[in-house]
């Protein structure tokens, strides 16, 4: 008998979820679903989120002593950070051309406003209040952060994913600047360390349905909160604005992405879409970068043909600088909330829109709760009411899913043109991915 693919076991398990979830608020399950469903989620992320670290700091490490020339590693990591760069401005853009014709924030009801202003009022305070500290750090703070004073610290928590980028990278140019024969036992020792992580992905990945099902399942009965008329009720009133983002971010996948891999690479898009989509699949699920990078990089070598070489630099990097899908979303909220208050934003103010989010996702990597933080910074810059964030927080998990895939899929674009222009890029055959 033949085995089911593995994204149609996630699929499977995502809609069995999306079906249980609706079932549980209608009969009043949330206990049961929080005491013996919620946890085989956490389970599978926090599998996930353990193996991320080590296969970083193993790939990355293992990546950049193999170009055994550091005018290499300049080179790719130059390409890398312009193409991630290039892509945020354009997500931005194609932002807030959705929202400027869609206008989501003029047809929004005046009393539902106002509701929604009440329901979360605590929550957009909250997150308005951790601004200040984002304000009160200098320019060059996220390079200050970027270099930690001690390894175990920042191989405490996955929050310091950029400083393990740090480290691996240091060390694998100090292994660089050795003689073969005395760095060949630390190469050999990171690269089986990326080796066995490798292999536990695989592991992790067969609870990858039940994870799925249980995180679904969780989602869907947070959001109505006890009230199954809740969704209806926050999708009517705020249609338009998940409709501007949601087009948003497919434009920005079907124009800027496939346009790039059709230039940039002799990949089919069946190939690249169908080799990636288990990680596509897990990012929305999770909503986590972080989290889905294992999956990623496995995907992107095994299925896509990226050599080792570059998806263990360009990958670890996207998954903390590269938020594509962020700062789209961040362009239509902003310009939602001030349509919905009555402020019409000039030429300049949208682009000082462009240049705040595109830079604002780059530093959001080492902030907690990062996507709502950089946006009030962003409506900050265009003088927006941050209590115009109740309006979005509602439908705001929801569209985390989406935009986490959209980072996600950029950063496995960007691995593909990147391995293609170095000649790096194994052109995998369409029966060979089926198999």
């Amino acid at each position: 008998m033949r085995k089911i693919a593995l994204h149609w076991q996630i699929i499977i398990g995502l809609f069995l979820g999306l079906l249980y979830g609706i079932i549980s608020i209608h009969n009043g399950y949330e206990a049961f679903t929080s005491n013996w469903i919620t946890p085989f989620g956490t389970i599978f992320i926090n599998l996930l989120k353990l193996i991320a670290m080590p296969l970083v700091l193993g790939s990355l490490v293992t990546g950049v002593a193999s170009l055994s020339d550091v005018k290499k590693l300049s080179r790719i990591g130059g390409k890398t950070i312009a193409i991630y760069l290039g892509t945020t401005a354009f997500s931005v853009t194609i932002g807030l051309i959705s929202v400027n014709m869609l206008k989501p924030g003029h047809k929004i009801p005046h009393q539902m406003q106002i509701k929604l202003q009440k329901d979360f009022e605590k929550d957009a305070s909250k997150k308005a209040g951790s601004v200040q500290e984002v304000k009160n750090r200098g320019p060059l703070q996220p390079i200050i952060d970027m270099v930690p004073n001690n390894f175990f610290d920042s191989a405490s928590s996955n929050r310091n994913m950029l400083q393990i980028v740090f480290i691996a990278i240091f060390i694998g140019i100090g292994i660089v600047q050795i003689p073969d024969e005395k760095g060949k036992p630390l190469k050999d020792f990171f690269k089986s360390l990326a080796e066995v992580v490798i292999k536990l992905v695989d592991l992790i990945m067969l609870m990858a349905p039940i994870g799925v099902f249980a995180l679904i399942s969780t989602t869907i009965s947070k959001v109505a909160g006890g009230n199954p008329s809740q969704i209806i009720e926050l999708l009517g009133a705020l249609g338009y604005y998940v409709l501007a983002v949601t087009l948003g971010l497919l434009a920005h996948v079907l124009i800027v992405y496939t346009g790039l891999l059709k230039l940039l690479t002799k990949m089919s898009l069946k190939t690249f879409f169908k080799g990636i989509a288990p990680a596509q699949l897990l990012a929305f699920s999770t909503s986590s970068s972080g989290a889905t990078l294992p999956v990623t990089m496995e995907r992107c070598e095994e299925e896509l043909g990226v050599s080792e070489e570059v998806s263990s630099f360009v990958l670890p990097l996207g998954a903390t600088i590269n938020m594509d899908g962020t700062a789209l979303y961040q362009a239509v909220a902003a310009v939602f909330i001030a349509q919905a208050f009555g402020i019409d934003l000039d030429v300049g103010q949208q682009l000082t829109i462009v240049l705040t989010a595109t830079l604002a996702s780059i530093g959001a990597a080492a902030v907690p709760g990062a996507g709502m933080v950089m946006l009030v910074i962003v409506l900050g810059a265009i003088g927006v009411p941050t209590q115009g964030l109740a309006l979005i927080f509602g439908v705001d998990r929801l569209l985390d899913m989406l935009r986490t895939v959209v980072n996600v899929t950029g950063d496995a674009t960007v691995a593909t043109i990147v391995a293609s222009t170095e000649g790096q890029l194994r052109l995998v055959e369409e029966k060979e991915l089926m198999n």
